[in-house]
């Protein structure tokens, strides 16, 4: 199939569906659970590779869309792509830029062709079809592509969902049939994007289209859109069970610490979310205990660190009262320091669950991770 990618499970919580894996690719290994650090733009907003790679990061992620409009993929192209561009060596991950052509772009119109939509930056139009999504990721160079998938708002009416969820299948194919067209140019993965909306017999005909197409890897798009947690977690986990385990399983755009842990004991591998890097530039540090605020005034001459079991560069560093200060001052360096130690949180949460799974303690884990979540703690909002 030319996946270019071999995945492993190694290990299995034997009282949830809980499970350790390794993602082999050509540009390094990924153990799984993996929290995936969102680049847009290809930067993750504030970090430097080098600050990536110390908090552990082993794959980032970057968006087709707005590479696409800027810088555009004839410079990119002058450098081969996204990794020396960016001067990151690991593996990236490229959304298909589904879901911006539904969030971001005005007038957008969708067709059995593609999506017709107008820039958000300069008005310009646009035509994302399948094939061309493939061809941008190409020229991207990234190691892990997405099919083009038609995203859809929450709630949605049953039928909506139905002919969304239909589109995406058979663009899903066009996708497949144009990558693999031209996979021998570069070493790629491709996966299919499950859609559906919160009708749980819609997301098992979509899982089930697309594992007969057949994909090195699924993702679960359309959840975190708005629904209860509740109805996200059910979702998901009626999706999960219908993907196979020979390939990893992707969960898109979540979430809280919390959906995380939940989430892989429904069996996801792969996550990414913006709140990490969005929440550290507004002020929203995360720690064991719950998500604390830097610019409450109960920290203004604090001289611990954000967390004392942090082994991040800011938490060996610096303490509560100097990044209050540097927030409240909107110097430029609070947005660094505090998006390094939710990152490293992110990263770290994903390794503590990864090695509980090893030991076969995964409902110890995630018991005490509630335990230390106790509200009335120092830490809550």
């Amino acid at each position: 199939m030319g996946a270019h990618l071999e995945f492993k499970e190694i290990s299995r919580s034997s009282t949830t569906r809980a499970r350790a894996g390794i993602i082999h690719t050509p540009r390094g290994d990924i153990e799984t659970p993996v929290f995936m650090p969102v680049g847009t733009l290809a930067t993750v907003k504030s970090l430097s590779p080098e600050d990536l790679l110390s908090c552990g990061a082993k794959i980032i992620l970057g968006n087709t869309y707005h590479l696409y409009l800027r810088p555009g993929c004839d410079v990119i192209q002058a450098f081969s792509g996204l990794h020396r561009f960016m001067h990151w060596d690991g593996p990236i991950l490229t959304d298909s830029g589904g879901f911006q052509v539904f969030s971001l772009a005005r007038l957008r119109k969708i067709t059995e062709e593609g999506a017709d939509f107008q820039s958000h930056i300069d008005g310009s139009r646009h035509l994302l079809t399948p094939e061309k999504a493939i061809e941008i990721q190409l020229c991207l160079n990234s190691d892990i592509i997405m099919c083009l998938d038609q995203c859809i708002a929450y709630p949605a009416a049953q039928k909506e969902a139905a002919e969304a969820l239909e589109l995406t299948a058979r663009w899903a194919g066009r996708c497949k049939r144009a990558w693999m067209d031209r996979t021998s140019e570069k070493a790629c993965a491709l996966f299919g994007i499950v859609q559906g909306g919160m009708y749980p017999d819609l997301r098992r005909a979509s899982a089930a289209a697309l594992v007969e197409l057949g994909f090195p890897g699924y993702a679960i798009g359309g959840l975190s859109v708005g629904e209860p947690a509740d109805v996200m977690l059910e979702m998901a986990e009626i999706t999960l069970r219908q993907l196979p385990r020979t390939a990893p399983r992707y969960i898109m755009g979540v979430g809280t610490p919390e959906n995380l842990v939940e989430l892989v004991s429904r069996g996801a591998d792969m996550f990414d979310c913006v709140m990490p890097t969005r929440n550290a530039r507004n002020g929203q540090l995360f720690t064991p205990k719950g998500t604390l605020n830097i610019a409450n005034a109960r920290f203004r001459a604090d001289t611990a660190p954000i967390d004392a079991g942090c082994a991040c560069y800011t938490c060996r560093h610096y303490s509560r009262a100097y990044l209050r200060h540097l927030y409240l001052s909107r110097e430029i360096l609070a947005y660094r320091l505090n998006t390094i130690h939710n990152i490293h949180y992110y990263i770290s949460l994903m390794g503590e669950m990864r090695r509980a799974i090893i030991k076969d303690d995964f409902d110890d884990f995630r018991k005490h991770f509630y335990e230390q979540r106790t509200p009335g703690s120092e830490e809550e909002p």
